[in-house]
């Protein structure tokens, strides 16, 4: 029987699970929904008039052997999750140079938060690097919990992910955590996500840099301390550590930047101690990262651009979500499956499929923040009126894709 984790939304942390989890196990039962789903509207009824007045959201997690079909609750097993978000606005941590110049290291947000709470589900990709990620920091949650001896068995809980900029590896990160902090909810009551960009570490001057890291990671040797509190260290272009040692190899500012590079490998050593701490890092350039720190991580994972499945499947929750606002009207129906889209059948659906299967096909190259763009662009750019019909809309998105493929030969000659 498979098994779906189902995660329940609340408005307030005072409802009742019992009366929510019954009613929120019938709506799906009379219901249709595939993986992945993120559900926010219900309708009049006893029972959604129950998830009304109690829930925000429910979101059903993903699936690779079914996530074309829709899911027959009455024949999985379900986990349940029930939670609300934070709504604060995430915080600064701050300190001062010689100079009293205030420098920024790190933006600290409470998990699970609202900013997040469908950001897992609307990044899409060719492989199965979510649930690989997922698998590995659960496990590795698991092996911290269990005190088991790192000197026997290898585990840092360091991820790296490396690819072109735009394909969402900080966005996947900071996913990764939100997920993360809901599914051990068991385990803990809350999460922080430690968001540092590594260019804050180095200051302008030289003495300086290597105290600002030392400050940054006592910082969080201390919210470690909290046993009840899940940190979650995120590390953006952590390749520019690498810089600063390729820097200090020239001969210029050696003392300085040696100093700031061992400092943070030394930090990451000796946070890894406590059980209740990740490190996240992400790369846009795979050859520059120093070999001291990938020899620390646990998985290096490349994240490259999407092909003509995952694009698909982009610009897919692009439409529906345009639908949903009422700027494409009439709704009508497309196929959720990329692999049926390329059909020549004589009828609407596959018709409008096909138009989406096409635009996918012009858009491969693109990264997936680019993707995202194209319905925007192609609304501002040859559109002129507040809603329009699906085919206004396709051949306005095929103009847009051409108008990016061009801009991307100037860069490409500039460059």
């Amino acid at each position: 029987m498979d098994c779906f984790a189902v995660e329940v939304i609340l408005k307030n942390e005072l409802n009742t699970f019992d009366k929510i989890k019954e009613a929120c196990l019938c709506f799906l039962q009379l219901s249709h929904f595939r993986p992945g789903a993120v559900i926010s509207k219900f309708t009049s009824g006893d029972i959604n008039n129950t998830l009304k007045e109690a829930v925000e959201y429910i979101i059903i997690s993903d699936s690779n052997n079914l996530k074309h079909a829709f899911i027959d609750f009455l024949q999985v097993s379900i986990q349940w999750f029930f939670y609300t978000l934070d709504k604060n606005d995430e915080q600064v941590e701050v300190d001062s140079d010689e100079n009293g110049d205030v420098i920024q290291l790190a933006k600290v947000r409470v998990l699970p938060c609202q900013e997040y709470f469908d950001l897992w589900e609307n990044l899409i990709y060719d492989t199965n690097v979510k649930e690989n990620l997922l698998k590995y920091a659960l496990t590795s949650a698991l092996y911290a919990d269990k005190g088991v001896n790192y000197n026997i068995i290898n585990c840092n809980r360091v991820v790296l992910l490396h690819g072109p900029p735009g394909t969402g590896k900080t966005s996947l990160c900071k996913a990764l955590a939100q997920k993360l902090t809901v599914k051990l909810q068991h385990r803990f009551k809350r999460g922080l996500l430690l968001e540092i960009n590594s260019h804050s570490l180095f200051s302008k001057w030289f003495s300086e840099s290597g105290k600002l890291v030392n400050k940054m990671f006592s910082r969080v040797t201390e919210l470690v301390q909290d046993r009840n509190i899940i940190i979650f260290v995120l590390i953006d272009e952590i390749e520019s550590l690498t810089h600063a040692r390729e820097k200090s190899m020239s001969g210029v500012d050696p003392s300085d930047s040696i100093r700031v590079v061992n400092a943070v490998l030394t930090q990451i050593d000796q946070i890894r101690k406590h059980p209740n701490v990740m490190i996240l890092t992400t790369s846009n350039m795979t050859g520059a990262v120093d070999l001291a720190f990938i020899d620390r991580t646990d998985i290096k994972h490349f994240i490259g651009l999407p092909g003509p499945e995952a694009i698909y499947h982009i610009y897919y929750s692009c439409i529906e979500e345009l639908f949903k606002v009422q700027i494409i009207t009439p709704r009508v129906v497309i196929l959720h499956n990329y692999s049926k889209a390329d059909n020549q059948e004589e009828n609407d659906v596959f018709a409008y499929s096909n138009m989406l299967y096409n635009i996918s096909k012009m858009s491969v190259g693109f990264s997936g923040r680019t993707l995202r763009k194209v319905p925007f662009l192609a609304h501002a750019l040859y559109l002129g009126s507040q809603s329009v019909d699906i085919n206004a809309f396709f051949d306005a998105m095929l103009k847009a894709v051409q108008t990016l493929k061009d801009d991307q030969k100037h860069f490409a000659y500039l460059n």
